[in-house]
């Protein structure tokens, strides 16, 4: 009998249709059925590197429809478990209202037994989900960043590694390959049935981030060039970006999107002659991180009176010997495109904060000039090894993108791209800690602000999460606002400042949208199966 290997996941909605993704154990035809409103929709898998996946494109649906709904593998019913304590599955598309309500969080660790990271706020999210009567569910899960750790393994997927090949032959102690990625995926999505239960049944979206792939990805041309030396490197890269696309990406884009996507065509085609697409994912995928421009991973959605914008902040970045910035030319001009107005609100996910700690903030800007040569080229050596070292690779430390992205913002925020939204809120992870900063210049019509949720499940240890505190007082901002003009960084085109936070437990942050009113509730388990509030904030 065909097994179900990982989903059901309930990805891309609209108010009108759905998309299901799932992984089989052997090829064969998926097929996603209910009896109200007489669902039934089907799909051939297509095979990559042995392994097999379908997306599964259900259309017709009626707005705010929460549709119940079981999965079949060649007419043999997986799914919903039998025995299973949750709630039954269910399709739920986009209501007509405007009203929109997206969860959010980054940085979730694999489970593991000693319980070193904490409890999973998404664990708890979900147990808490499945008592309640739908009424407060979130429209869309949005996870920005960090959904697994190819590079910090816990001790199911060493031992996954140590039965599979020598575990102190190069990379030690992270993934190899596209086959070790499958297992590392299994791990974070199907072994909690918490989890697997809210991604079968709450519409997900994602982002990658560095830990993804690998710490520090794409922080400068000098780490690019060290890791393609490494012998090892080819199929760690290959293997994360033609997983990601696989597991994470396919399922952003929404039909339309998927049927003009020129790889996904491919493999489609590969399948319907029985062929392995394994080959063309590894090609795609080292074009991909060799030439950035070569395709697209941010997406844009229009829900109601929101328009969210995900952005690429890892694998776009034009990293050359003359030329850094966050996002490649052909990336920023099609960000540009999708930044106006005319909306209640506009939501711009980035998985790396746009807005940090001021303190911070300097010292990035300022590390960037020094590793650009402000000082010399002794003082460069130093720059990019404090840079590796100490993570400084946000959107402060690519200035010319930060300045070109707040130009975006403030042109839509005053009204100059349509009729300015009410809001306009950066979604962010990354840091390990949580909080809202609001922008008090320049002053627009439009509240601007930036909420940071990180992480579901990994806290700093003591000695960083007393740095970033330390970080986050506004008295240790000014001799580092000092450096970054020493070394002749323009004065900040925004200023800011953290209103609520910063919080470093496990957390998921609920932004709630209705009609020109923006609110933002940040939660944090208290026990395995239930969250309490870290904190409320109204943005506008």
């Amino acid at each position: 009998m065909t097994a179900l290997v990982l989903g059901p996941l309930l990805r891309h909605v609209t108010e009108r249709s759905a998309t299901i993704w799932v992984e089989t154990d052997r090829p064969c035809e998926v097929r996603v059925l209910s009896a109200e409103p007489g669902v039934d929709a089907a799909a051939r898998t297509f095979t990559a590197h042995g392994h097999h996946y379908a997306l599964v494109e259900i259309e017709g649906l009626e707005p705010g429809s929460r549709i119940p709904y079981s999965v079949t593998l060649d007419g043999e019913a997986v799914w919903p478990e039998p025995g299973s304590r949750f709630p039954a599955a269910t399709i739920r598309t986009m209501g007509a209202a405007g009203a929109l309500r997206v969860s959010f969080g980054s940085c979730r660790r694999s489970p593991d037994r000693a319980g070193l990271h904490g409890l999973d706020a998404l664990s708890a999210f979900a147990h808490g989900l499945a008592g309640a009567d739908g009424a407060d569910w979130p429209d869309v899960l949005l996870m920005v960043g960090d959904q697994i750790y190819a590079d910090e393994l816990g001790e199911e997927m060493r031992a996954y590694i140590r039965e599979r090949r020598d575990p102190d032959v190069e990379p030690v102690g992270e993934v190899a390959d596209f086959e070790e990625y499958t297992h590392l995926y299994k791990l974070a999505w199907c072994e909690d049935p918490a989890v697997r239960w809210l991604l079968s049944t709450v519409p997900t979206f994602t982002i990658f981030d560095d830990h993804d792939v690998r710490d520090d990805w794409n922080t400068s041309y000098a780490w690019r060039r060290e890791m393609w030396e490494q012998p090892w490197w080819r199929a760690r890269i290959t293997g994360g970006i033609g997983s990601y696309w696989i597991y994470q990406h396919l399922g952003n884009l929404s039909p339309a999107e998927r049927a003009a996507d020129p790889l996904y065509a491919a493999v489609r085609a590969a399948a319907a002659e029985g062929a392995d697409a394994g080959k063309l994912i590894d090609e795609f995928s080292e074009r991909a991180d060799k030439e950035p421009a070569s395709t697209r991973w941010s997406y844009a959605h229009d829900w109601g009176g929101t328009r969210l914008i995900v952005v690429d902040s890892r694998c776009s970045r034009l990293l050359t010997a003359d030329r850094r910035g966050m996002l490649d030319d052909d990336e920023f001009r099609w960000l540009d495109e999708q930044c106006h107005g005319g909306m209640d609100h506009l939501l711009i996910a980035s998985s790396l904060p746009v807005l940090l700690p001021r303190t911070i903030h300097h010292a990035e800007s300022w590390n960037e000039a020094m590793a650009a040569g402000a000082w010399g080229k002794r003082g460069a050596r130093f720059a990019e090894k404090l840079r590796q070292f100490a993570d400084l690779e946000h959107w402060a430390a690519f200035d010319a993108s930060f300045r070109a992205l707040a130009e975006d913002v403030v042109a839509v925020a005053r009204g100059e791209r349509g009729e300015a939204p009410a809001s306009i809120s950066f979604l962010s992870g990354d840091i390990h800690y949580s909080y809202l900063a609001k922008v008090t210049a320049p002053k627009t019509r439009t509240a601007i602000s930036q909420v940071v949720c990180s992480p579901l499940r990994n806290p700093l240890a003591g000695t960083f999460r007393r740095a970033n505190r330390i970080a986050g007082n506004r008295a240790t901002a000014w001799p580092f606002r000092m450096l970054a003009r020493m070394a002749k960084v323009r004065p900040l085109p925004l200023k800011w400042r953290i209103t609520e936070g910063p919080w470093f437990d496990n957390a998921i942050a609920t932004v709630e949208l209705s009609g020109p009113r923006c609110r933002v509730r940040w939660e944090t388990p208290r026990t395995e199966t239930s969250l309490g509030e870290l904190g409320t904030a109204t943005v506008c």
